[in-house]
């Protein structure tokens, strides 16, 4: 392959890739309208800038095509400088600020309106540039006066974005940083130093590419928090569809226990009630919550189950690390689980241990029964409580949740939260 061959393979497939881009803009859907518009314009421009770039390759040195060349240059220069103001807004405006009253701003303005009237004047001079009759592109002895203007905005832009790194989401600050370095490098070689016209491309490419992963950062975190909503609100409805047996059952309890034991009907009203407020307690949380909370809420939940199973219920706690946090309604609605799939006449007495541990991974939590068992192939994915609690752990904490038989009968659930 030629040189030339490289060149046109180069800018046609990056050509390509900006149309692919500018396309995804358009149809990929936004609440924020005002960005979906200024992204769609901005991409617009850079597909402006690579196809003025290749039609220069291609024209380049053509004869009889200098008017052609002279136009050519003329939108390239354009279009490349208008991504500096187009920069500027997106930058304040991320950051807070009100683009229309803001000094950068109109420092910038007033900067690219000089380069863009010094432009005007080259079309007309041969003191900055002129293309010869046979289609040679010529600087003049003034020609770094043009680009003067663009280098400060380029420098103002980058200084900038380092001034409100603060400011500034870190993934945000990188992607501002490759939009604003490699072009700024590749327009200085190609203006200052010599001519080399694939590094303005993969120039402009980079640029591209960083400000397209901000759309693609932004849908998937708005996708994360979508998701994170619709799991959040089948916890809710699981809490106010509480079984109203249990309800029932619990009630009951209390009512004949108050006349054969009135201290137990207390402590049982107690657990009870905490059962109550931690369900509707967790409806208002978004975020995670300490393990303590959890495991409160889980402790009196079985507190009101073992009154009334009696002698049908025991429970084990090991739990001696509880210095972590995980997503609400995780444990406790295992355990209730773990109760309604095990409690069985036919069956013996049915056992939970709850178990915690400090592992080289993060904080795990078992819960063991020796029910009837659980098949994670047949049951698992029609377990609306579980599958919810599993894409609740990856969205809010990046943890997992594995189910398997346990060894003599029953069913371990194992639960993982890494380290933060």
């Amino acid at each position: 392959m030629t040189a030339e061959q490289f060149y046109y393979f180069v800018c046609g497939a990056v050509l390509i890739l900006t149309l692919v881009i500018l396309w995804i803009a358009v149809i990929m859907p936004s609440k924020n309208q005002w960005n979906k518009r200024f992204f769609v314009s901005l991409f617009a421009v850079f597909v402006l800038s690579m196809l003025t770039l290749f039609i220069d390759l291609v024209i380049y040195e053509e004869p009889t095509m200098a008017l052609e060349e002279k136009i050519t240059i003329y939108f390239q220069y354009f279009s490349i400088s208008i991504l500096m103001p187009m920069f500027t807004v997106y930058l304040l405006r991320t950051c807070g600020e009100d683009w229309r009253k803001s000094l950068l701003f109109r420092v910038v303005i007033i900067l690219w309106s000089i380069f863009f009237i010094v432009l005007g004047i080259s079309q007309f001079t041969t003191f900055i540039y002129y293309i010869t009759p046979d289609t040679r592109y010529i600087r003049g002895d003034w020609y770094l006066l043009l680009f003067a203007p663009i280098f400060a905005v380029m420098f103002l832009n980058l200084a900038s974005v380092i001034k409100r790194h603060d400011k500034l989401p870190r993934k945000y600050f990188v992607a501002f940083l490759l939009h604003l370095i490699p072009l700024q490098f590749s327009l200085f070689i190609q203006n200052v130093v010599t001519e080399i016209i694939v590094l303005v491309v993969l120039g402009l490419c980079i640029s591209m590419l960083s400000m397209f992963a901000i759309i693609l950062y932004d849908q998937i975190e708005s996708y994360v928090k979508q998701q994170r909503e619709i799991a959040n609100q089948r916890a809710n409805i699981m809490i106010l569809q509480m079984r109203p047996h249990f309800i029932y059952n619990a009630m009951m309890s209390i009512y004949y226990l108050c006349a054969k034991d009135a201290k137990k009907a207390q402590q049982v009203t107690l657990d009870f009630t905490t059962y109550l407020r931690k369900n509707f307690t967790a409806i208002a949380s978004e975020n995670t919550v300490p393990f303590a909370d959890e495991f409160e809420h889980t402790r009196a939940y079985l507190a009101v189950e073992q009154v009334q199973f009696e002698d049908s219920l025991f429970v084990e706690y090991d739990t001696p690390h509880k210095e972590f946090r995980l997503p609400p309604l995780t444990l406790q609605p295992i355990v209730e689980n773990a109760v309604k799939h095990g409690m069985d006449p036919e069956y013996a007495p049915l056992y939970i241990l709850i178990k915690t541990r400090e592992t080289n991974f993060g904080s795990e939590i078992i819960v063991e029964d020796n029910g009837p068992g659980f098949s994670p192939a047949e049951n698992y994915n029609q377990n609306t409580a579980l599958a919810n609690i599993q894409q609740r752990l990856e969205m809010m904490c990046g943890g997992t949740l594995t189910i398997y038989p346990r060894e003599g009968g029953g069913t371990v659930v194992k639960i993982l939260i890494p380290e933060r």
